[in-house]
């Protein structure tokens, strides 16, 4: 019995770096009760409330990342815009792409309307966002580089640090839309009497030393 109902939670955990919810263990017939036996016999490991991972699954760098989506309803329906109802943002959408030089002090989603979470760590914050906004990185919904480069800026985040980033973007040929991030910058630079988008974006370029492709054109 137990065979069956690891190969149950196998089949679900396979399609998510061997990770799963509670909930989407009770959706193939795996009751609560179960799990928490499991877990205690050493069969399962909890990995945070409501998320476990399946044996011989192996720990990955960004575990607490993807375990902290899922226990967000990371999987569920997408928004009307087809934006997906969690996604990735700030600090946590850079060490997912791999830029930038911070010390994250908790993990930052975006979501499309007001959500509570008692997960310790994790800000969620309310945000209308459209297709071109997202990229899946590592399975997870995240800003892109060019909208996490000015979701920084608009959190006030130091702009020599922010700068980095983008320098890293570059370097790693992450940087593919000057024109985007111009863009993504327009409302930051209003809000700040910084100019416009342009201006904002030559600021940081100047200081990152080095010049997205296409950038004379953005």
């Amino acid at each position: 019995m137990a065979g069956v109902t690891l190969a149950k939670l196998g089949a679900v955990a396979e399609q998510r770096w061997g990770l799963l919810t509670t909930a989407q263990a009770e959706e193939v017939g795996v009751s609560r009760k179960q799990l928490s036996r499991l877990t205690a016999t050493g069969v399962l490991e909890r990995v945070l409330q409501g998320v476990y991972r399946m044996p011989g699954s192996p720990e990955l760098e960004h575990q607490t990342t993807y375990a902290t989506w899922l226990a967000l309803g990371g999987t569920g329906p997408r928004t009307s815009d087809g934006v997906a109802p969690v996604v990735a943002a700030g600090v946590t959408a850079t060490l997912l792409h791999g830029i930038g030089d911070f010390l994250p002090d908790g993990l930052d989603f975006i979501v499309p309307a007001r959500k509570s979470t008692r997960l310790p760590g994790v800000r969620l914050r309310v945000r209308k966002l459209t297709q071109d906004e997202v990229v899946p990185v590592e399975g997870v919904p995240t800003l892109t580089v060019e909208r996490t480069i000015a979701d920084l800026l608009e959190q006030h985040i130091d702009r020599s640090l922010v700068a980095d980033t983008l320098r890293d973007a570059v370097l790693q040929g992450k940087l593919l839309s000057p024109r985007d991030l111009v863009a993504y910058l327009e409302p930051v630079a209003a809000a700040r009497r910084l100019g416009d988008g342009i201006s904002l974006a030559g600021d940081l370029v100047e200081l990152s030393g080095v010049s997205p492709e296409g950038w004379a054109h953005g």
